[in-house]
C-alpha cells in the first residue's frame, strides 16, 4: 500500500493528493496483479528467459528486467497489437487451408483422433538394382517398392524427396559423400535408401517414376551425371 498519510506537505491523519508518478505506479500494480490472474507465464509462447536474466518477448522483440515489466508490457497497446496480427495471419492461413476452427490450424478433432487411431504397418517391400545406361555409360538405380495393404491407391500415392547426409539423425557423425533417397506413403513407414551424394541427371528420360494403381508398385529410376559431363562443365567454369 501507499503511504498517503505522510506525504510532504500533507495534514497528518489525511489521505493527500497522490502524485502523478504515484498513480501510475499503482496503475501498473493493479495492471500486473491482473494479468497474474488471467495469465500463466509458464504456458505463454512468446515468453523467453535470457542466459543474462532478463525476460524477453519473442512477439515483440522488446527485454523487461522482471516478470512484472513483461506483465504490464502484455497490456500495453505494441502487444495487443501484435496479437491481433498474429491472429488475423493464423486466421488467413487458416482459410487457405480451407479449415474453420482457427484454435486447431493443423488439422480438426475428428481428424486428429483418425491419425491417432492409425497404425503403422510396417515398411514395404522394396528391390533395388544397379545397372548402366548403354549409350553414355553413366549408373542408375533403379527403386521398386510394393504397397499391397493401400487401401485408396487411386487418390493415395507415394511421395519422395532427397535428403542430405547432415539432416538425418540415424547416422552419427554424417558421411559427407553419401544422400539418401527417401520414400513416403501412409500408414506404410518412411524407407529411407543411402545412395552417393553426387549429382542426378534431370534431363528428360533420366529420372522417371512411376506408380502402378493397379499392383501398387511405385517405381523410380535415376541417373547419375556420368564423369563426361562432369569433367566438361568442369573445364567451361574454368
Amino acid at each position: 500500500m501507499v503511504d498517503r498519510q505522510n506525504r510532504v506537505g500533507s495534514k497528518f491523519g489525511g489521505g493527500g493528493v497522490s502524485s502523478a508518478q504515484h498513480s501510475e505506479r499503482e496503475r501498473k500494480e493493479r495492471l500486473r496483479e491482473l494479468a497474474l490472474e488471467t495469465i500463466d507465464l509458464a504456458k505463454d509462447p512468446y515468453l523467453m528467459r535470457n542466459h543474462l536474466g532478463t525476460y524477453e518477448c519473442k512477439l515483440c522483440l522488446t527485454l523487461h528486467t522482471n516478470e512484472a515489466n513483461y506483465l504490464s508490457h502484455t497490456q500495453g497497446k505494441k502487444h495487443q497489437a501484435g496479437l491481433a496480427r498474429r491472429a488475423a495471419m493464423e486466421a488467413r492461413l487458416a482459410r487457405q487451408r480451407g479449415e474453420t476452427d482457427v484454435s486447431m490450424p493443423l488439422q480438426s478433432a475428428a481428424a486428429a483422433s483418425k491419425a491417432q487411431a492409425r497404425v503403422k504397418i510396417g515398411r514395404p517391400g522394396y528391390e533395388v538394382s544397379k545397372s548402366r545406361d548403354p549409350e553414355t555409360d553413366a549408373r542408375c538405380l533403379t527403386f521398386e517398392l510394393h504397397f499391397p495393404e493401400l487401401d485408396d491407391p487411386r487418390n493415395r500415392q507415394p511421395r519422395h524427396r532427397f535428403m542430405s547426409a547432415y539432416e538425418q539423425r540415424v547416422e552419427t557423425p554424417p558421411d559427407g559423400n553419401y544422400q539418401y533417397l527417401l520414400v513416403a506413403c501412409d500408414p506404410y513407414e518412411t524407407v529411407g535408401f543411402k545412395i552417393p551424394n553426387e549429382a542426378i541427371d534431370r534431363g528428360e528420360g533420366r529420372f522417371v517414376t512411376n506408380w502402378d494403381v493397379d499392383a501398387k508398385v511405385f517405381t523410380l529410376t535415376l541417373h547419375f551425371v556420368d564423369d563426361d559431363k562432369r569433367s566438361k562443365k568442369r573445364s567451361r567454369e574454368d
